[in-house]
């Protein structure tokens, strides 16, 4: 499986409208993409096959393997005919730490919850969020307008997720994946790469908000995600928790402050 694009043309068949015709589809590619620390795998993902070393980067902060980029001292991409390998070497303290973080381990990894070790690190305590970004009602509400214009591979096939982050000075990144996560990591990954400071402005996606975006925001330090869909509840309560303005159905204008809207302008009183 040597993969050397982001998308497949496809041949299908078009049927309905009393007729049918041969048409070809543009598909998002989506190859196992196995991080591997120091020479040994951590977790393998179906992801889509751009921005790697945002996403390794992103991933490894994210996941608690590093809690700085330049804790990877190096990285290397390999593809192979089974995916894709993106390797790292940590510096020395946060090898050790993984080592004994692997000997913890009793089950296997998988998508979404990472690397956890127990049923009670899938609900780690989080970091209170105190970050306080400058954006207003109009540019809150038009981010995933915003993002959706930041999207050429979704253009191109309609399968795929992103995630942005929106300063003061508008969309800054966006990156795509068939995984929302994934996305979210790559631009976690982007901002530490190019020493942005993610409490300076808020996260959007074109996904609904599940518990592992309000971890990744949280541990990010951003103090504000924005998403086209609705948060599950356990989500909300979590965001309340961490001290995180969650805005959800965003779209059109308008938008719903979830949680924590006193640091929005104009929305300071509403309960």
């Amino acid at each position: 499986m040597i993969v050397t694009g982001t998308s497949f043309r496809a041949e299908a068949l078009r049927i309905g409208e009393g007729a049918s015709a041969p048409s070809t589809r543009a598909l998002p590619e989506e190859v196992p993409v196995a991080l591997v620390y120091d020479g040994s795998t951590q977790a393998v993902m179906m992801a889509t096959p751009a921005d790697l070393e945002d996403f390794a980067v992103g991933f490894s902060l994210t996941e608690g393997i590093v809690t700085a980029a330049d804790q990877i001292e190096d990285m290397s991409i390999a593809q192979h005919d089974a995916g894709i390998e993106v390797r790292m070497w940590l510096a020395s303290e946060r090898g050790t730490a993984l080592t004994r973080r692997r000997r913890a381990m009793t089950g296997p990894v998988g998508c979404g919850l990472c690397g956890i070790d127990s049923l009670r690190e899938a609900t780690r305590d989080l970091p209170h969020v105190t970050a306080t970004p400058a954006l207003t009602i109009p540019q809150i509400t038009g981010a995933t307008d915003a993002l959706r214009d930041a999207q050429p591979l979704h253009d191109e096939t309609r399968a795929v997720h992103a995630a942005g982050f929106v300063s003061p000075d508008g969309l800054i990144y966006a990156r795509e994946d068939v995984g929302r996560h994934n996305a979210l990591d790559k631009v976690i990954g982007a901002l530490a790469r190019q020493g942005i400071d993610p409490a300076t402005g808020a996260f959007v996606l074109t996904s609904r908000v599940s518990i592992e975006l309000v971890q990744k925001t949280a541990l990010a330090g951003c103090g504000m995600l924005i998403a086209v869909s609705s948060p599950t509840a356990h989500a909300l309560r979590l965001a309340q928790d961490a001290g995180i303005t969650l805005v959800a159905l965003a779209k059109g204008g308008t938008a719903e402050v979830f949680t924590h809207p006193t640091r929005i302008e104009g929305a300071a009183h509403v309960a």
